[in-house]
């Protein structure tokens, strides 16, 4: 049965965050090929405005109220009531075990509903003090891109929502299905930018753009590549290619290239049968050791652990 994304079109919806989830999820195929999420468009009336344009909305909010993983979309004014009828449906998904999550000024819907209330949760950062005065119990993050609370997900701005549905991706289908995702929507999986989340800022597509050497180092992986090495690829200074790299990414090229090895390693464990020793090899650890230790790290479980959760699944699928 597929997973049941809900999209709550509601009037004066901006229109980027209403067709990402849309665009990413119903691309998303299952270990089987066949689609893994059903997506459906829900509201309160049969249309709602855009800034330019109406939406036709083909699902009532029963969709709402019985989706897996339900997403707000960012509203126009943040500010603006929103209907009893929307906030009770929501609450009612929260209550059957929906996963909630909002993008940009979905998290003020969100946080009217209270759900919201004594955790941890962000906005565009244009609306993240509003949203801090407003519901003074949240504790609003204007730094993040995305904030994962396990039942509760938040975004920020547009291309955050892009990053935080491809992250649950990876957390409902591993990391290979999530990376096929970011292909389909020309976007980049892995954009750490030294937050705790898969934070991402994508490399501006400029004469100075240091996409090829990132490519270049992705299909270099499994080699000891030093800072010297990428900077000599660059064309640039050891000085010059860290500055371009941290303006790029968000983040130092050791970090980058260390978190790139810990998602091959991931696509390895999910994909064959090798031991975790020559994952880690193949992943361009030196030591299994380092290898466990920076996994652990950066996906919150051992590499033994996500591959029986990734084979557990692939069972039940079968």
């Amino acid at each position: 049965m597929a997973h049941v994304v809900g999209v709550l079109a509601l009037d004066r919806v901006v229109p980027v965050d209403l067709s990402i989830p849309c665009a990413v999820f119903e691309r998303v195929e299952g270990a089987d090929g066949v689609p893994f999420y059903e997506v459906r468009v829900c509201g309160e009336a049969p249309e709602v405005r855009a800034r330019s344009f109406g939406v036709r909305v083909p699902y009532g909010l029963e969709a709402a109220v019985s989706a897996d993983t339900l997403v707000i979309p960012g509203i126009e004014d943040p500010t603006a009531p929103i209907s009893q009828s929307v906030l009770t449906a929501i609450r009612e998904a929260w209550a059957a075990g929906a996963r909630i999550t909002s993008i940009c000024s979905g998290a003020f819907v969100l946080a009217a509903t209270g759900l919201l209330d004594g955790r941890r949760a962000t906005t565009h950062w244009l609306g993240a003090d509003q949203l801090a005065e407003r519901h003074p119990a949240i504790d609003v993050d204007p730094n993040a891109l995305f904030v994962d609370e396990g039942r509760i997900v938040t975004s920020a701005g547009a291309s955050a929502g892009l990053d935080m549905c491809l992250h649950l991706v990876r957390r409902d289908l591993g990391q290979t299905a999530a990376a096929q995702a970011a292909r389909l929507a020309v976007a980049p999986l892995d954009r750490d930018g030294g937050q705790t989340q898969f934070i991402r800022h994508e490399p501006p597509r400029t004469s100075a753009s240091l996409a090829p050497v990132l490519e270049w180092m992705l299909a270099n992986i499994d080699r000891p590549l030093s800072i010297a090495v990428m900077a000599t690829r660059a064309g640039m200074s050891e000085r010059t290619f860290a500055r371009r790299f941290q303006e790029q990414t968000g983040t130092t090229p050791m970090q980058w290239f260390l978190s790139a090895r810990v998602r091959r390693g991931q696509e390895l464990l999910e994909s064959g049968s090798a031991s975790i020793d020559q994952v880690a090899l193949a992943s361009g650890f030196a030591s299994p050791v380092t290898f466990r230790t920076s996994f652990r790290k950066l996906t919150g479980v051992s590499p033994a652990t996500y591959r029986a959760r990734f084979n557990a699944e692939r069972e039940l699928e079968r």
